[in-house]
């Protein structure tokens, strides 16, 4: 079975940084098409980020070019986003996915909350 647990989300300030880690389980990250979404409260879940497999080539959402890093690691088998100059606009759940055998898989979601 395919299992993708978040961690890393917490309550900051604008400004601060936080490093999203995502533990997979069933996959091999470095050989999966690995990605990171969010979905703030009342809005529709959005994509953020995402690396080919290999880590041979990466996408970025506009509004995080810049500010967000994906990347994998291979001897944890996780994928990881790291966030810098965090604005309250970023407040959301993020989720890790994997598109594995035609379907898409998530884990449960990490809340990042950047507020005053």
């Amino acid at each position: 079975q395919v299992q993708l647990v978040e961690s890393g989300g917490g309550l900051v300030q604008p400004g601060d940084s936080l490093r999203l880690s995502c533990a997979a389980s069933g996959i091999i990250v470095v050989n999966s098409h690995m990605s990171w979404f969010r979905q703030a409260p009342g809005k529709e879940r959005e994509f953020v980020a995402r690396m080919t497999p290999g880590g041979s080539g990466t996408d970025y959402a506009d509004s995080v070019k810049g500010r967000f890093t994906i990347s994998r690691s291979y001897p944890k088998n996780t994928l990881n986003l790291q966030m810098n100059n965090l604005k309250p606009e970023d407040t959301a759940i993020y989720y890790c996915s994997v598109f594995f055998r035609g379907h898409n898989v998530w884990g449960q979601g990490t809340q990042v909350t950047v507020s005053s």
